[in-house]
């Protein structure tokens, strides 16, 4: 894999995670990237093998087992598994950001020792449950219902585009149990509960091997201690993640930037029309500058976000910012990919038209572009929480 060059200057740990990462995800998750695509297949065996690297529990504690260390290396290690699979990219930033990292930030002393250990080992899979069929981008108004039972709750209802949703072990899943945004709590659900159960596994575009799904909960019985955080303060616990989620995701993006850049710069050196390197064409060397200033450009924003995360400085609109950079610019270069191969850039003989497929899941997930540049421009105007 061919290296950029360019030093940001991110520390020796960032700089040792990411050679650890991309030589594990070079030796074992690229040769099965084809394969996880075609046939959407999600290879758990990697979960205990990344587990013991470390990369489950970059941001979690070392006294409950993980790394101690922070966004800015799991920016990194994310970014690293994306460049050999985006799939597996995704499915590992939903395990290791959205569940772990939440479950660190708000569990119990209790609940981080139950939980944590085998989910920072690999044994188990993790999930969050945010979204519904019709509580996408206004999430405050989904409607699984937890109602107040002896011991504990009762959930009735479902949960839709659920990452991980089909081989998770512990979910963090938000309910209502009240009125309007105050009215939603946290709880911490276990694959075999009674009533709780699996629906429909999405057949997707791109991300193909990283499952998604709908959870459904039928008068599913969770008890008191399985409540994550204050009761009727879930808004505060799911708003509170958004930033480090964005900030993390937006790896994933740098990583298919880099594999792209990856097979076109020997495909343009090799390649020959008009009796040399196609590459020695100024238009071609124009497409694929204009691909390593995106990348760069990303990265620069993103692992800047990632430190201002680190050092509790970091703004809503910063990490909506860098992740809708990167997205953007993550579609762009794929399609500039895909162009630079030509005919065989679109042919499934090469990864770059899966690069294009897996790029574009991050315009949507994680909240929509639209989203974003609302959200950036109404903090940055001031106009209203």
């Amino acid at each position: 894999m061919s290296e950029t060059g360019l030093d940001f200057a991110l520390g020796e740990m960032a700089d040792a995670i990411r050679d650890t990462t991309r030589r594990f995800a070079a030796d074992r998750i690229a040769p099965l990237a084809a394969r996880i695509d075609a046939e959407d297949w999600f290879p758990t065996e990697l979960w205990p093998e990344m587990g013991a690297l470390g990369l489950h529990g970059i941001t979690v504690e070392e006294d409950y087992a993980g790394l101690g260390l922070g966004y800015l290396e799991h920016v990194v290690a994310q970014e690293e598994v994306a460049r050999a699979s985006a799939s597996i990219g995704l499915s590992y930033g939903a395990h290791s950001n959205l569940c772990i990292n939440q479950i660190r930030r708000w569990a119990s002393p209790e609940q981080k020792a139950k939980y944590l250990p085998r989910l920072i080992s690999g044994e188990h899979v993790g999930s969050l449950a945010m979204s519904e069929a019709g509580a996408g981008s206004d999430v405050v108004s989904m409607k699984l219902k937890a109602e107040r039972v002896e011991g504990g709750y009762r959930l009735n209802g479902t949960k839709f585009w659920i990452t991980n949703a089909h081989n998770a072990d512990t979910l963090v899943v938000y309910a209502k149990t009240g009125e309007g945004s105050r009215g939603i709590t946290t709880f911490l659900i276990e694959k075999g509960f009674e009533g709780f159960s699996l629906g429909q596994k999405l057949d997707k575009m791109g991300m193909r091997g990283s499952p998604t799904g709908e959870l459904v909960f039928n008068d599913c019985f969770v008890p008191d201690e399985n409540v994550m955080g204050p009761v009727n303060g879930g808004v505060g616990v799911l708003m509170s993640g958004l930033d480090y989620e964005r900030t993390v995701l937006a790896g994933i993006q740098l990583g298919i930037m880099q594999a792209c850049l990856d097979v076109v710069l020997p495909y343009v050196r090799d390649r020959k029309q008009f009796g040399q390197p196609i590459g020695s064409f100024q238009l071609m060397q124009a497409k694929v500058a204009d691909m390593y200033v995106a990348l760069n450009s990303a990265r620069a924003y993103v692992y800047t976000v990632a430190k201002n995360c680190d050092a509790g400085k970091t703004t809503r609109f910063d990490a909506a910012g860098a992740i809708l950079l990167a997205s953007e610019s993550a579609v762009k270069v794929s399609l500039e990919a895909i162009q630079a191969l030509g005919g065989a850039g679109y042919t499934k003989d090469w990864p770059v038209e899966r690069y294009m497929r897996d790029a574009k899941l991050l315009d949507i997930g994680a909240g929509t572009n639209e989203i974003r540049r609302m959200l950036i421009g109404r903090e940055l105007i001031g106009a209203g929480a």
